[in-house]
């Protein structure tokens, strides 16, 4: 009878586990508040602060840009508004698979996790608040009345996908990163305030919101013991959709 030679150890089969860690970021990014130290709880409070103070001025802003009056407002530019972020998050990507880049890839998937998770963040905030749009009431105190004003999405998205490619990559081009990230959430903001779409309060809300989820993506994407996550891998002629998993 032949010989059979058995391995002297079984490497363990790789648990089927794929889905847990992208609900790994999900979960970490919603439990964060239980983790945070001085230095976020500081950013917090004064996201809170500078909310607070847009809100002591949110009527003279719209009065500056659509005067004192009622003023109903049938086309708010949602689409028009959204494509410099689109024009960004897109140009990205196709970057990152015409060079075959790893780090664009990683960037990439750090702007959709930022903006998956602050979008979400940001409808809950939406519905739970209940404010009234400025294109419906002169009042920035209609709150819990069954709007969809606090905060502005748009604002939120652009400055989380801004704000990833303001401060990911090498800092060769660091300035222009910031000045067109940056840039990008200010110029929507502003588009949102002179369309009447939304409050100065709800853009800094959503500038809030989109530069600390952007930081979460890129703190989770870019550690070098952080846990598992998606990635895209470039391959001979495509890419490959991958989970990493940090094993202890």
């Amino acid at each position: 009878m032949p010989a059979v030679t058995v391995p002297a150890e079984m490497p363990a089969s790789e648990p089927q586990s794929s889905p847990p860690s992208v609900l790994g970021d999900v979960g970490g990014y919603f439990t964060a508040p239980l983790r945070w130290e001085r230095s976020e709880w500081a950013w917090f409070a004064g996201s809170i602060l500078a909310i607070g103070i847009a809100h002591r001025y949110d009527s003279q802003v719209r009065t500056h840009f659509v005067g004192p009056g009622p003023v109903s407002t049938t086309n708010t530019y949602d689409t028009q508004d959204a494509i410099p972020t689109a024009v960004v998050f897109g140009g990205t990507w196709a970057l990152a698979l015409l060079t075959q880049d790893r780090d664009g890839y990683r960037e990439g998937w750090a702007m959709v996790e930022a903006a998956a998770l602050s979008g979400v963040t940001g409808y809950a905030l939406k519905y739970a608040t209940g404010r009234q749009r400025p294109g419906d009431t002169t009042d920035p105190n209609e709150w819990f009345k069954g709007g969809d004003s606090f905060p502005s999405l748009h604002s939120t998205v652009s400055f989380a996908i801004g704000t990833v490619l303001a401060e990911s990559g090498n800092d060769d081009y660091r300035f222009l990163r910031r000045l067109l990230g940056y840039g990008i959430g200010v110029a929507t903001s502003y588009e949102r305030l002179r369309h009447n779409a939304h409050w100065l309060s709800d853009t800094v809300a959503g500038a809030a919101l989109g530069i600390s989820s952007a930081h979460f993506a890129m703190d989770r994407r870019y550690a070098s013991g952080g846990e598992s996550h998606l990635a895209l891998v470039p391959i001979e002629r495509g890419a490959m959709l991958t989970y990493r998993v940090s094993m202890p």
